[in-house]
């Protein structure tokens, strides 16, 4: 009998080697499993071919752009104690239908007086930073919005912006 036990533990590799080299086995297929669940999940790779379409219809749709309205450039002072910097800035309109195009040239004046009042109320540390700037253009958009019936400014380009 003990002849016999030599003889399993010189096939297994020694005590316990078996089960070791199982679990590593096991281990690292789960961990190749869940790595390839998790490149399809992502997305780097498509799983299947609605996922696929799916993804191209969402690229087309979020690359349409609708009609562009250019305004002319806007130099403003800004909200300064001292009243010695100024922002030149040009903005263009997208919006979201051809029709607006009308309104907004019907409506210029009032879009005019709306962005220089709303420019000129900032400061240089309210617009220095990033996330100054697109509190501006959320901020210009709402207020142009308002005058709007025929659809709506859908974003705002800021296509020159210097502050001096």
């Amino acid at each position: 009998m003990a002849n016999s036990e030599e003889t399993l533990t010189e096939e297994s590799g020694g005590k316990g080697g078996l089960p070791i080299k199982l679990i590593l086995i096991v281990f690292v297929v789960l961990i190749l499993l869940g790595g390839g669940a998790l490149v399809l999940k992502s997305g780097i790779i498509s799983g299947g071919g609605e996922t696929a379409e799916a993804t191209t219809t969402e690229k087309e749709v979020t690359t349409d752009i609708g009609p562009i309205y250019p305004l002319e450039t806007f130099i403003v002072n800004l909200a300064d104690p001292r009243g010695k910097k100024y922002l030149k800035t040009k903005l263009e309109l997208e919006l979201d239908k051809p029709i607006v195009v009308q309104e907004i040239d019907q409506r210029l004046p009032q879009f005019r007086d709306t962005i220089l009042t709303i420019l000129s109320s900032k400061s240089f540390e309210d617009i220095q930073q990033l996330e100054g700037k697109y509190q501006l253009r959320a901020e210009i958009m709402a207020m142009l919005n308002q005058y709007l019936t025929s659809g709506e400014i859908t974003n705002i380009y800021f296509t020159e912006f210097i502050v001096q």
